[in-house]
């Protein structure tokens, strides 16, 4: 398959799990202590904790009234056909088929709050991860060379997650692994707790992909905002993302770990230019106090490990090409959340003033380099 001659591989894609998926997947000796889905509505994701309680969100958008708004009716006509087929995997090929999708690298929709609750019991919080992984390998199943899987890892211990992120590339097939970008326990990525993560991570030859959900309980950006949704997303994937690239390129991470790769999905891409030049200028300011460590100008560390995702739409990304960063931006549809421009977001970003040399490697190349697949 090929759009207008192009090969697409969607970097983040998303799954609609069902609503019991923690109770039918979930160890038996955790079932009883697992969160479900609050309805089987898709435009409705939240969840909640055994006790009826909300989980994982923000009191004030947990239990705020659904506001239906302009796209609503829209949203209900455009996902209808999939959601009448359960989002089955096969639904998801369909979908693919509709948008001219060739491959796509799965992400959560109700699993990016599934470990969002403060202060989760370790144990607890990794038999969460376990569930929607071995869930995921089923679905994929519809056909595991168009769908591939990113693993939930829990941070709430480290030994947790490299145990499930090896179990999940060796065992499971998946792809990448997956975090959200807000710290827990009050640890900064750079934290040297973090650090036999990111080693796994390298040795297995696994990428890791941070990915931003507006809302959560964990300390986020935006936060402040209250129950204004549109506020609130407008600040927390761009801003909690560029807070994950400060601790991996200026804290010292990829100059510990040099060919672990690393992208910041769904926050959007034209904030890094930016980004890099301050984090550089405040290396040659205060480096030599604070960043000892580093070899290299953080903006080195993100062209030689990193990658971000470009919008459908985000015509200033060409202000990111034009800064040297073209082989670094990945493309993704955000299928079938409400952002999302399916089933048309290829051709939207088809229509945006890139060459098409740039075009060709941003929805395929670069991908394929950062999931480690062949062209």
């Amino acid at each position: 398959m090929a759009k207008q001659g192009f090969k697409v591989l969607d970097s983040d894609m998303h799954v609609i799990e069902p609503p019991d998926l923690w109770v039918r997947y979930g160890d038996p000796a955790f079932r009883h202590r697992m969160p479900r889905g609050l309805t089987e509505f898709r435009g409705d994701l939240r969840m909640v904790g055994p006790d009826g309680t909300p989980w994982g969100r923000t009191e004030a958008l947990a239990t705020a009234p659904r506001r239906t708004g302009r796209n609503f009716e829209k949203n209900q006509v455009r996902w209808k056909p999939y959601e009448e087929q359960g989002w089955s995997g096969q639904a998801q090929l369909q979908a693919m088929d509709v948008e001219g999708i060739d491959v796509a690298v799965l992400y959560p929709s109700r699993g990016l709050f599934a470990l969002t609750v403060p202060d989760l019991e370790p144990p607890l919080a990794a038999a969460i991860a376990r569930a929607y992984n071995d869930w995921l390998a089923d679905f994929v199943q519809a056909d595991p060379t168009r769908l591939l899987g990113a693993a939930m890892i829990s941070p709430f211990a480290v030994e947790d997650a490299i145990a499930e992120a090896r179990r999940a590339v060796t065992a499971l097939g998946f792809k990448a692994v997956f975090l959200r970008p807000n710290i827990v326990c009050h640890r900064n990525w750079h934290d040297p707790y973090y650090d036999p993560l990111w080693a796994t991570l390298a040795e297995l030859g696994v990428p890791l992909g941070f990915h931003e959900g507006a809302g959560a309980r964990l300390p986020q950006a935006g936060a402040r905002l209250g129950a204004n949704r549109m506020l609130h997303h407008v600040i927390c994937h761009p801003v909690e993302q560029m807070m994950a690239v400060t601790s991996f390129c200026g804290g010292g991470i990829l100059e510990r770990h040099p060919t672990l790769r690393v992208a910041f999905l769904e926050g959007n891409c034209s904030w890094v230019p930016f980004l890099l030049w301050r984090l550089d200028e405040h290396v040659e300011w205060l480096g030599d106090v604070y960043a000892q460590e580093l070899t290299l100008r953080p903006s080195e560390y993100f062209k030689r490990q990193c990658f971000v995702s470009v919008e459908a739409d985000e015509a200033p990304a060409r202000h990111v090409i034009e800064e040297g960063l073209g082989g670094r931006l990945v493309f993704s549809t955000d299928f079938p959340h409400g952002d999302s421009k399916f089933p048309e977001a290829v051709e939207h970003f088809l229509t945006l003033p890139l060459t098409d040399a740039d075009k060709r490697r941003i929805l395929w190349d670069n991908c394929a380099a950062y999931y480690g697949l062949s062209n």
